[in-house]
């Protein structure tokens, strides 16, 4: 089957995988690399106009790495990891989600700026 999309993973979503056991990990790119070729919502969900996240179950918790996506190439489609946390309840904190609008307008910005 054919990727819909690459994925980067921006500083702080690449840190929080690092720290988390290797079993956690395995599972976390399992899902991202299944989103990547299945559209699921219980894998990839939209959460607003701009933020995604890719949601992982493992163990009893519930492990969230919040992303967008950049369309700008017209190339290949990326979606940007910006950060991951975990929960215990369904509900996202706004807060997490500010924090990813914020990583994204400053990716952006930085990338318009080399241009």
């Amino acid at each position: 089957m054919e990727k819909k999309f690459e994925i980067k993973l921006l500083d702080e979503a690449f840190e929080f995988i690092k720290i988390q056991d290797v079993k956690v990990q395995d599972k976390i790119f399992y899902n991202i690399r299944k989103a990547q070729i299945l559209n699921d919502p219980k894998l990839f969900k939209k959460l607003n106009q701009n933020i995604w996240e890719f949601r992982t179950q493992f163990a009893g918790l519930q492990y969230r790495l919040l992303a967008f996506w950049d369309k700008e190439n017209n190339e290949m489609t990326l979606v940007c990891g910006t950060h991951g946390f975990v929960k215990k309840t369904d509900k996202i904190s706004p807060r997490e989600i500010e924090k990813a609008e914020q990583i994204r307008i400053e990716y952006f910005h930085k990338k318009n700026k080399g241009k």
